[in-house]
């Protein structure tokens, strides 16, 4: 019987705890560790106090080109080529890179669009060819497209938002509760 190097298995624990404390789900954990199912749920009810959720992880490429999660999902992946680039492992260059994108996206009060569950599935479709970046026409950015998919005069997200582009639920309540103090305002 080969006996488990203590190093190994702290460094293990370790990563689990990183990317529990980034919000990652017991399936992300599962794969990227090696450790049980029993010690990574042991350890997931120790570091967030509850415990993991249960249900499928996200299975659609779909969304990773619609256009406020093609934003973020683009600038995360490109952040993560480049720490690949640099060096070090695969997940080591993940977990950089997803701190790395969340110190560049999250403001107070703000929803996050891509979650570490998310953005880890990304990188796994990338992996199995399903998804690709392409250059826009207009900005020379680099954006998440399916693969294979006609990419010649392709344009970003930025450079062609929809029409309904920023019309988000929280948005809307904002206006609406904007709305209701102005009126409430001119009665008084």
């Amino acid at each position: 019987m080969q006996e488990k190097s203590l190093v190994t298995e702290m460094q293990q624990v370790q990563l689990a705890i990183e990317l529990i404390e980034l919000g990652a789900r017991l399936q992300v954990l599962e794969t990227e560790t090696s450790l049980s199912r029993g010690r990574l749920i042991r350890l997931y009810k120790e570091v967030r106090g509850v415990s993991p959720p249960k249900g499928m992880l996200p299975f659609s490429t779909d969304w990773f080109v619609t256009w406020l999660p093609n934003i973020h999902s683009s600038l995360f992946y490109v952040i993560y080529r480049s720490m690949l680039e640099i060096g070090g492992h695969r997940i080591e260059a993940f977990v950089k890179a997803y701190r790395l994108y969340l110190e560049q996206v999250i403001e107070e009060d703000e929803e996050l669009v891509l979650g570490l569950t998310r953005a880890w599935t990304l990188v796994r479709f990338f992996e199995s060819d399903m998804l690709e970046l392409v250059r826009c026409s207009c900005c020379s950015g680099k954006f998440i497209a399916h693969s294979h998919a006609p990419s010649q005069h392709y344009v970003c997200g930025i450079c062609q938002p929809p029409s309904r582009a920023g019309k988000t639920l929280k948005r809307r309540e904002i206006d609406a509760q904007a709305l209701q103090n102005l009126i409430l305002a001119r009665k008084a």
